[in-house]
């Protein structure tokens, strides 16, 4: 069974031109870190000429479909009835896209498929981790 889940997306981005230019994205979910979500722009879609990847939790996109979420550095949003706004705050500045929310509904029905909502923790082998801890401490 694969262990992560990668999708393409087309976000538009907001800004001062009358036209949002489409922008690809890819939304990443790894089962090995099962609460996160990973969305990440190239290089020709950012400031900085580079990769850019946010890393965020995975509920507050879902959440986010519903009502506004988040008060951190990624802010997540519905915006009518098929888009999703994701914003995303940095020092040098925010980018707010949108995104047609089927797109992220069809991507977080993927990710629950390989680890439902609300089960995450259940992908942690505890007693794994404890032996490690405690053999580190001797």
């Amino acid at each position: 069974m694969s262990t992560d889940i990668e999708q393409f997306v087309e976000a538009r981005l907001v800004s001062a031109t009358p036209r949002m230019p489409s922008i690809p994205a890819t939304l990443h979910y790894d089962r090995r870190d099962p609460f996160a979500v990973r969305m990440t722009f190239p290089a020709p879609a950012t400031l900085e000429g580079v990769d850019v990847c946010w890393l965020f939790a995975r509920d507050l996109l879902a959440a986010g479909l519903r009502e506004p979420e988040g008060d951190g550095d990624v802010r997540v949003r519905p915006y009518g009835f098929d888009r999703t706004v994701l914003e995303f705050h940095a020092p040098e500045g925010a980018a707010v896209v949108h995104v047609h929310s089927r797109e992220i509904r069809r991507f977080l029905e993927a990710t629950s498929e390989l680890v439902p909502l609300g089960l995450e923790h259940l992908q942690f082998d505890l007693d794994h981790g404890l032996a490690e801890l405690m053999r580190d401490a001797c």
